[in-house]
């Protein structure tokens, strides 16, 4: 198994495995045939439920500890100093482990500076291996490092070929800080996996357009955490260092990039749907749906963009707003 070095000098495996939305039920059999193809490091979150099914199958494995790399998140309702504190210890008690390797910020969202120096301790007092952030812009990633004593060593991304994060990977790569990849199917959208491009490297690899696209993200450095709950999904995502993507390749996956991905996502609640914006409202804020509902039907149209700004990629929903207007017409346009 390749590993990459993160900066304070711990060694984390290229090639991970994610279990967001795997149920609960299937959490334990899907992580016990990962771990029985050889996946070693994985990737789950306290808003993910499943921490105690991970742990479980990992203890059941026989496998010395010290050979995994685990890694969970903190939610965004626990980034008060204590509570982050109290959130830790609740995910190392449903995960049964004694260290945990990487422990990241889910968003960059709420008191996240408090949140972070509650990770800081937590690191001095050798009860984590290794700290870092998911979903942050270049900016705030830069506000965060510069204004508290530790850098985070990972920043984890949505990264794919139709959204390729060319310009924080850059940032990433100089600051010292590992890139690693979320969604790298891009959930599936876009029919990714019919996709021609991707269909014609495949076929002359013989390989599946996945093992494809996280080769790809391999050779630029980036660390992958595909998930599937299939075993020979699970095969193919795993076996990616056999073969090596041509520089022709690489730039033909490059010019995949969606001309809509670097849209903030306040783009996207200027036309999603009501029921869109409801779900998006009740993950970021932790709120019920019937105040979800509430706070969407007193919107007027031209607020949309107010609850869709997920500040990763603007400072403020205000600058997001100007951008936001200037892609509607990009959007209708294409529509």
């Amino acid at each position: 198994m390749k590993n990459v070095r993160l900066s304070n000098g711990v060694m984390m495996p290229a090639i991970g495995f994610g279990v967001f939305q795997i149920p609960e039920n299937e959490t334990e059999r899907a992580v016990n045939d990962a771990i029985e193809i050889g996946y070693r490091k994985f990737d789950t979150a306290a808003a993910y439920f499943n921490e105690e099914q991970l742990g479980n199958a990992i203890r059941q494995s026989g496998i010395k500890r010290e050979e995994f790399f685990i890694t969970t998140k903190l939610w965004v309702q626990d980034y008060e100093y204590d509570d982050a504190l109290r959130a830790f210890d609740l995910s190392m008690k449903k995960l049964g482990l004694d260290y945990l390797d990487l422990y990241l910020m889910h968003k960059p969202y709420g008191n996240y500076y408090a949140a972070w120096r509650a990770m800081e301790r937590l690191y001095k007092e050798g009860r984590i291996r290794a700290i870092g952030v998911t979903s942050f812009s270049n900016e705030r990633l830069q506000d965060l490092f510069l204004h508290n004593e530790i850098k985070p060593v990972v920043n984890q991304l949505e990264t794919h070929p139709f959204f390729q994060q060319q310009a924080a990977n850059a940032f990433l790569q100089q600051e010292g800080i590992q890139h690693e990849a979320w969604a790298p199917f891009a959930e599936g959208q876009n029919d990714i996996f019919n996709h021609p491009t991707l269909k014609a490297i495949a076929e002359q690899h013989d390989k599946g357009v996945g093992a494809i696209i996280l080769r790809w993200l391999n050779q630029r450095n980036i660390v992958v955490i595909p998930k599937s709950v299939h075993k020979e999904r699970m095969i193919e995502n795993f076996n990616i260092l056999d073969f090596t993507l041509s520089k022709e390749e690489m730039d033909a996956i490059a010019l995949l990039e969606s001309p809509l991905a670097n849209l903030c996502n306040a783009t996207i609640a200027v036309i999603a749907p009501q029921e869109v914006r409801v779900q998006r409202i009740m993950a970021r804020e932790g709120i019920s749906e019937e105040d979800a509902w509430s706070r969407v039907k007193a919107q007027k149209s031209d607020d949309y963009f107010t609850e869709g700004c997920d500040h990763t990629l603007y400072n403020d929903c205000a600058q997001a707003e100007e951008f936001a207007l200037r892609a509607k017409t990009l959007v209708e346009s294409i529509l």
